[in-house]
């Protein structure tokens, strides 16, 4: 069996290149090759992580978890596979197969993951082959800001202001006068 050459590029703010090549067996599991990324950026890698099958244009595609989050009752279909359970080869439709890796779904630690080669050599285990760049220190990113999530940032309008015609944006109880307002206003 051969092994496999991932690229994995760190998507920082700063304008620089930051990744690291890793060699790893096409019959290992997400979850060594998880661990490989987290050690090679000198990660503690005890957060929640999931790796996302993904195309040219980077789009997230199957989920790939590091923890099985599936309840009794949902649908198999629509579950993610878990890492310790989804080998490698199985994923690699494409000689240039991409993942995305998302690290602290608070943090947003993206990982971009490209299958750059094949070897002959399959390594007995993951080996980093190249780095580039210096990663950050892990606890340098700023958590994600829980304002961006609020109506006031997003553009929402508070349901308590009217427009033009005294109606707030649930205010369906129309009337003759708020129609008069209407045609004096715009016809």
């Amino acid at each position: 069996m051969p092994g496999l050459k991932f690229r994995v590029l760190l998507d920082t703010d700063k304008n620089e290149e930051i990744f690291r090549d890793i060699l790893i067996r096409d019959t290992d599991n997400f979850e060594s090759l998880f661990q490989s990324i987290v050690k090679a950026f000198n990660f503690k890698g005890d957060q929640m992580a999931s790796f996302y099958v993904s195309n040219d244009s980077w789009d997230k595609g199957h989920e790939i978890s590091l923890m099985d989050m599936s309840y009794d009752d949902d649908s198999i279909d629509a579950l993610p596979d878990v890492m310790r359970n989804a080998i490698i080869k199985d994923f690699i439709e494409e000689p240039d197969q991409k993942f995305i890796l998302v690290y602290d779904f608070m943090k947003m630690w993206i990982f971009l993951v490209e299958l750059i080669g094949f070897d002959r050599i399959e390594p007995e285990s993951p080996e980093i082959i190249l780095a580039v760049g210096t990663p950050p220190i892990e606890s340098t990113k700023e958590m994600l800001d829980e304002s961006m999530f609020s109506s006031e940032d997003a553009g929402v309008t508070d349901y308590e202001d009217e427009d033009e015609l005294g109606l707030n944006d649930f205010d369906d109880d129309y009337s003759d006068d708020d129609l008069a307002d209407y045609n004096e206003e715009y016809y």
